[in-house]
């Protein structure tokens, strides 16, 4: 029979008895009014042919239904609602098989778990990711998943909001089967036919251990870090086993509401926003990347090995060049050994390992290069040592290749004048450890060509980073903002609060550690070498707060030497009377009197220097929009995201809240 229109982005057609009905909304079959309009529509075509023995629902493409429509975010709603046609395909009279082809997110778990049987594809994949935008599935999810798998797994995938393949769903009891045949789901309405149909809102929920309730709920509890969503799904999911489905859904449904309108629902929607929009320019409509097949790196330290094991996990061939024949062999044994612990870790296969180590050379020659579509520097943060570097370059690579800087705080443009093509320069400050932190700025220099530009942005794209583009200035966006950040952290212990209490402020607020610890982690050499080198031009009216100097005079560099903001000298993080000490004398020779700071002082002292230094990277043109800055500061420097970043708080909020 041809294929029957019930709204534009659904359609229908009867094979054998069988009304197959395809969601056809492109690019991820959201959830929109016309495809809720269309399912409704579909299931009263099926009621009314009795020919029709049961319906399967699928989708186009390689997805089955990616979750709500994000055009209606913030609109008024228009029916039928997503819960209406859920009930509407629980309670049908007649199977209806959910026949699931790609992924099945958010909205689209919620429709396949309503449905009377679930045939997963081999590339289905299920999650209710609603957690991380700061609300909770709102249409059964929370109530009908524990009857299917059982509690624990349910606070498990929707407290986290992870996602999961195929035959973890399978082996959950999410789905009955796993089959790539298309006539495996209508083979099941048939086998429904003789049977009452099995639905789920009706199942009891499973009785399961209370000790792992308890202990799938402290989990997921311990990584919200004082998000409310998180603790909502957690108590909806243990309420499925108390109350009937009805009860269970007007709950859900009520948290939903009052999540969605809330500020955190309302920060997690910016980030959300943001991340859609970073990375796109409108002097590169048009201009197409070049390609990138073979990636140079020069230097295999701490930095390069992460940036090394990124590009051969995205499929690129890796040269890694070193200074000697000797570290060229270390060099390449930093990166089998980054690669083994994500083995280890079960995030890499022992496959896709052998697979890059083939893909990877180390030399110690840096004609090695000459096969390179784009070089990485990684070596030491100094403007001779880089410009030399590029410079050597240019008579070694070929005319079309790319060359980028990971400096942190160099002028690239200094950099990218030293050399013969400064049009080919580009910026890509990776952060530590590259292979696992997802930020990239990519630095737009004055001379770089727009498709060195798109192609640094297409590059960073397929090594699964988050791009951002930043023009020049000292540290970009992430460094600039953490140096005024750290700057007034530092003016409040010479002013009278200690480094804890700022580390407390912090870390209540929900960052995962104060700027104190962070400082001690990263190593406070690195900032000192830098204050040096800026002491001969620095402003002399300026404050200036010598603290970390006088702690790094006496080898307190960190972690890493056992002592730094704190002790660590007996493994764990201690307050140091030497340090309190210290800073009362310093405190004593400026003549300050300490004065008591509240934690919302603290707190709002710091988000304002944030957001006042994002003001300024705007008006210079260094930062493109708000939610680039926001993005940087949360991926990058730990800025609790459902917080929604510096900028978001000063134009929303306008206060430490």
């Amino acid at each position: 029979m041809s294929a029957t229109r019930f709204s534009e982005s659904v359609t229908g057609s009867i094979k054998d008895s069988v009304l197959v009905v395809t969601i056809d909304n492109p690019p991820v079959n959201a959830i929109s009014a016309d495809v809720r309009q269309g399912l409704i529509a579909a299931l009263d075509h099926a009621a009314a042919h009795g020919m029709v023995a049961g319906v399967v629902i699928t989708g186009a493409g390689r997805t089955f239904v990616g979750g709500a429509d994000i055009k209606e975010f913030g609109k008024p709603p228009v029916g039928p609602t997503l819960p209406e046609v859920i009930d509407r395909i629980e309670s049908f009279s007649k199977p209806v098989i959910a026949a699931i082809n790609g992924a099945a997110l958010g909205g689209g778990c919620e429709i396949a778990l309503a449905c009377h049987g679930r045939i997963a594809g081999e590339k289905a994949a299920f999650g209710m990711p609603e957690v991380k935008l700061g609300i909770v599935p709102g249409a059964g999810g929370t109530q009908r998943l524990p009857r299917l798998i059982g509690p624990v797994a349910a606070i498990d995938l929707i407290g986290s909001g992870r996602t999961i393949r195929a035959e973890e769903a399978l082996a959950l009891g999410l789905v009955d089967g796993v089959s790539e045949d298309p006539a495996t789901a209508a083979a099941l309405i048939r086998a429904m036919a003789a049977a009452p149909l099995r639905r789920t809102g009706m199942i009891a929920v499973p009785v399961a251990d209370p000790l792992a309730v308890e202990a799938a709920a402290k989990k997921v509890l311990a990584k919200a870090r004082g998000q409310a969503a998180p603790a909502e799904a957690v108590r909806l999911v243990r309420l499925a086993g108390d109350v009937d489905l009805k009860s269970g859904l007007a709950d859900e449904r009520a948290t939903f509401i009052r999540l969605r309108d809330s500020q955190e629902a309302a920060a997690l929607r910016h980030v959300f926003f943001a991340e859609r929009s970073a990375g796109k320019a409108d002097k590169l409509e048009g201009i197409a990347p070049r390609k990138i097949e073979t990636v140079g790196i020069v230097g295999t330290g701490l930095m390069g090995t992460g940036i090394a094991v990124a590009t051969l996990i995205a499929g690129c061939r890796v040269i890694g060049v070193e200074q000697t024949a000797d570290a060229a062999v270390k060099g390449r044994e930093r990166i089998a050994a980054t690669l083994d612990k994500s083995v280890q870790s079960g995030r890499l296969s022992a496959a896709v390992r052998d697979a890059c180590l083939a893909r990877l050379e180390v030399a110690a020659d840096a004609n090695a290069l000459a096969a390179a579509d784009l070089v990485i520097e990684a070596v030491f943060d100094d403007l001779t040592v880089k410009t030399e570097l590029f410079q050597r370059l240019d008579g070694i690579v070929r005319p079309d290749a790319i060359l980028a800087t990971n400096t942190s705080y160099l002028d690239p443009d200094l950099i990218a004048a030293a050399t013969a093509r400064p049009d080919r320069v580009v910026g890509l400050h990776f952060f530590s450890p590259a292979n696992i932190m997802r930020l990239v700025e990519v630095v737009d220099c004055k001379a770089t060509a727009r498709d060195v530009l798109a192609s640094a942005l297409a590059f960073a794209k397929r090594l699964g980073k988050l791009a951002v583009v930043c023009g020049v200035t000292e540290g970009f966006i992430g460094n600039r903002i953490y140096s005024a950040y750290r700057s007034e952290a530092e003016y409040m212990v010479e002013d009278g609060a200690q480094p804890e209490q700022v580390d407390a402020a912090l870390e209540a607020y929900g960052f995962p550690m104060g700027i104190f610890t962070v400082n001690d982690m990263a190593g406070l050499e690195i900032a000192w070498a830098r204050r040096k080198r800026q002491a001969a031009t620095r402003d002399p009216g300026a404050r200036y707060v010598e603290i970390a100097d006088r702690l790094c005079e006496a080898g307190r560099f960190g972690r890493k030497t056992g002592k730094g903001w704190y002790d660590y000298s007996t493994g764990d993080k201690v307050v140091d009377p030497e340090v309190t000490a210290l800073i009362a004398a310093a405190r004593a020779a400026r003549g300050i009197a300490p004065r008591n700071f509240s934690r919302e002082e603290i707190v709002g002292r710091l988000l304002k220097a944030m957001a006042d230094e994002g003001k300024a990277l705007l008006a210079e043109g260094i930062a493109a929009s708000a939610g680039d800055i926001d993005l940087v500061m949360i991926n990058g420097y730990g800025f609790p995201a459902h917080k929604g970043g510096p900028m978001f708080v000063a134009e929303t909020v306008g206060k430490a809240a």
